[in-house]
């Protein structure tokens, strides 16, 4: 197993805005080499139990409002399928123990697939795969019973391209998370696929996406499993407030077509805080996993092994 460390800094600014039932807020963020917006919405509370959003908001899918507890989230956030934001509207109702989201997204956040340097992992225009996401429809429903929440999501949108044409892709989860004391238990089942024509078998099986200034492939079509636990400690003292120690692990399955192969995520540390400072420490491993020495995620890179890295990441929030 390899290993290499690094520390990570990210400055954020914050707007929060409250007036009535209308508000604002909006994210961007500075990184080494880089600087993207986070989100940037506007809402308004119709009613107590029903809320509309517009503008680069969070897309209603899987465990709200992560699958994961580390600064690396899970395997399913290099998909784009957690803590993905895209611009459109979104519509929330609450019905006693219910809780429905509906949405409805024009594009990714920047209506460029070419800008890699984004937070979101949204599908890249490259030389190999030049397509786009054009229009997605996404709906999520949760039941929450006490410490309990259970629900499943469902996602449809296109992708096109000027020089192969259009397709489609879907997602689907079922997700459970139960905070029990000071622990907290996730699991989640997501199956998505991404259907297009392509000159060859191993490009059909494969879709580009970018983000962090990279593009890179995956599997056009894979099952994901994400088992994560997490307890947290209160401390009382000048340095640090809270400590929430965890493990989270990501296995995705992307079968035996042309060219692929399945990828492995972990990732054991601890999330420090105190007032608006932020320090994940994690020792992130993974096999043929991007990020983590792999060249992708679901792609066959030979004879893959373990890769792991420890990182330090120091985020002041304002």
């Amino acid at each position: 197993m390899g290993g290499k460390i690094t520390v990570m800094t990210t400055v954020d600014r914050l707007i929060d805005v409250k007036q009535g039932d209308l508000f604002l807020d909006a994210q961007y963020r500075w990184y080494q080499d880089f600087e993207a917006v986070h989100h940037a919405e506007i809402g308004y509370h119709l009613t107590p139990d029903d809320t509309v959003v517009a503008g680069v908001t969070q897309v209603p899918f899987g465990i709200e409002s992560y699958a994961s507890h580390s600064f690396w989230f899970s395997g399913l956030y290099y998909l784009g399928l957690e803590d993905d934001y895209d611009t459109g509207f979104k519509w929330r109702h609450r019905q006693g123990k219910w809780t429905w989201d509906a949405a409805w997204f024009f594009s990714s956040e920047y209506d460029n697939a070419a800008r890699f340097g984004r937070y979101s992992f949204d599908v890249a225009t490259t030389d190999a795969s030049p397509y786009k996401e054009d229009g997605q429809l996404n709906v999520r429903g949760q039941y929450n019973a006490g410490p309990y929440t259970a629900g499943a999501s469902a996602q449809w949108g296109r992708i096109d391209s000027e020089s192969l044409g259009s397709g489609d892709h879907y997602a689907v989860a079922l997700h459970v998370n139960a905070n029990i004391k000071q622990w907290n238990l996730q699991a989640q089942w997501t199956a998505y696929k991404y259907d297009r024509d392509a000159a060859t078998e191993q490009q059909e099986n494969r879709i580009a996406l970018s983000a962090f200034n990279y593009p890179f492939e995956m599997a056009a079509e894979a099952q994901v499993l994400n088992l994560n636990v997490a307890r947290s400690f209160t401390l009382d003292n000048r340095f640090i407030k809270k400590i929430t120690c965890y493990n989270d692990h990501s296995y995705i399955a992307a079968g035996d077509g042309v060219g692929l192969d399945d990828s492995v995520q972990n990732v054991t540390g601890c999330l420090l805080e105190n007032g608006g400072l932020y320090t994940y420490v994690d020792w992130i491993a993974g096999k043929n996993m991007w990020f983590a020495g792999g060249p992708g995620v679901g792609i066959d890179n030979g004879e893959s092994r373990w890769h792991s890295r420890l990182n330090i990441n120091i985020g002041y929030y304002f």
